[in-house]
């Protein structure tokens, strides 16, 4: 029985240092080293959201979600454009300070991100350890199910959520979230399927441990790194979903600090040379933004592939 519970304790501590040599890893890489630094960068844009580009009168008087105004500073209710002077260094779109949206919209893309990543990987951290550890009639139901909501085009199952559910930040996130999670759920049932059968987990019955524990304390947190590289490739990967319901005008309500909404609204004048600025600032923004959670991704998918040890 000894021997039993010294080989489970050596696996817990040679999961955390195996956690520990794939950071160190991604440290050693330069592009995952720039992917960190850009995410640190917007999420300090993010937290000093007030500071550099401070609340206005009417922007107060518009009230907050989640934090977030639910408009930008506006100038005028012109929808032609105007070039970046004193007081709009990005310049104006439709009224609104574009570079007031786009220090906001970072907090917006965080929030979307975190949040809409949370829910999916929580739901399918709940079916994939379920259909995975237990298998058998549960493991047919749930990957039936997961199936079900594949047969779907997303794009298309979130445009009729959200036309159903209605137009709020919260119930779009919802929306993207429910349809998102089963990539989670499968991967995870994947990698639960091979760590279930190893030694340590069949050393774990013999004691006597409960299934619960088992799970959380053996079986989750060496099924976990394949799941995590997805979470950090999929948050970037939210973003431009949020951003492109925005652009096609289901997305948040007209004026709300998002990147896809300053793209919506320089639409009419994309083909107009002069009006450049409406458009690059909040496009080269999104390109950066999910250009860094790639990258970080690509850096933990490359630190856990044995082939590149």
């Amino acid at each position: 029985m000894a021997t039993v519970a010294t080989k489970t304790e050596g696996v817990a501590s040679t999961s955390k240092q195996k956690n520990r040599a794939v950071w160190a890893k991604v440290l050693r890489n330069p592009l995952g080293v720039l992917g960190l630094v850009l995410i640190i960068l917007f999420a300090v844009m993010a937290l000093l959201a007030p500071v550099i580009a401070p609340i206005t009168a009417n922007v107060t008087a518009c009230g907050s979600t989640f934090g977030i105004p639910n408009c930008m500073t506006q100038f005028s209710f012109s929808p032609t454009p105007e070039a970046p002077r004193s007081g709009a260094i990005l310049g104006v779109s439709n009224g609104y300070d574009i570079f007031f949206g786009i220090v906001w919209g970072a907090r917006t893309a965080f929030l979307v991100g975190i949040v809409v990543v949370g829910i999916s990987l929580i739901l399918g951290l709940v079916i994939g350890t379920l259909a995975g550890y237990y298998g058998g009639w549960l493991d047919n139901l749930l990957m039936r199910f997961t199936d079900i909501l594949y047969a779907f085009p997303s794009l298309v199952l979130l445009i009729v959520l959200v036309v159903v559910l209605g137009r709020n930040l919260f119930i779009i996130m919802l929306a993207i979230a429910i349809t998102g999670w089963g990539q989670y759920a499968r991967v995870l049932r994947g990698d639960i399927l091979k760590v279930k059968r190893l030694e340590y987990v069949d050393a774990a019955r013999a004691m006597g441990t409960k299934d619960l524990r088992i799970i959380f304390k053996h079986v989750l947190p060496n099924s976990m790194t394949t799941l995590l590289v997805l979470v950090s490739l999929d948050i970037g990967s939210t973003v431009v979903t949020f951003a492109a319901l925005s652009f096609l005008g289901i997305g948040a309500q007209t004026g709300f600090p998002d990147w896809g909404q300053l793209i919506n609204l320089a639409r009419p004048w994309i083909d107009q040379p002069q009006y450049w600025y409406v458009w690059l600032y909040p496009g080269v923004t999104i390109v950066l933004f999910v250009l860094a959670w790639n990258l970080l991704g690509d850096a933990l998918r490359d630190a856990t592939d044995p082939r590149s040890r």
